[in-house]
């Protein structure tokens, strides 16, 4: 089963980093380096989960990138990728399913990747050491 990633952030070292791990992790992962490119990208082609940044060439460029995605006939999960999280659970009103703190583990980015493609499939989530595909 493919599971295609969308992962959007204007900090190449970061972006490349986690798009190697997704990979190696049987992700089949396409990258943005800015909400722009990210819309350019959800018009032709669709994923199952779009990750973005928040900041990137605006404050709020990676909200609209959530909109985007949300915008798409798949409705795809959402994430947002931040290393300035909120203090509350203000990011819920974004249209994302999913906060995902910078620097972020290996193995939490996979769990919750995977955890996030079980809701919404509707299967049971993956435990630890199991796969998903």
């Amino acid at each position: 089963m493919t599971r295609r990633v969308l992962l959007v952030d204007d900090d190449k070292p970061v972006l490349l980093t986690l798009k190697a791990v997704l990979e190696l992790n049987g992700f089949e992962v396409d990258t943005a380096a800015s909400a722009t490119e990210a819309g350019e990208k959800l018009r032709a082609r669709e994923y199952d989960v779009v990750i973005t940044d928040i900041r990137m060439e605006t404050e709020q460029a990676g909200l609209e990138v959530l909109r985007l995605a949300h915008a798409q006939r798949n409705r795809p999960a959402t994430a947002i990728l931040t290393a300035y999280p909120p203090a509350d659970d203000s990011w819920r009103n974004e249209n994302s399913e999913s906060l995902l703190v910078k620097p972020i583990g290996t193995r939490q980015l996979v769990q919750q990747l995977e955890a996030l493609l079980a809701r919404r499939a509707g299967t049971p989530i993956p435990q630890r050491g199991e796969s998903a595909s």
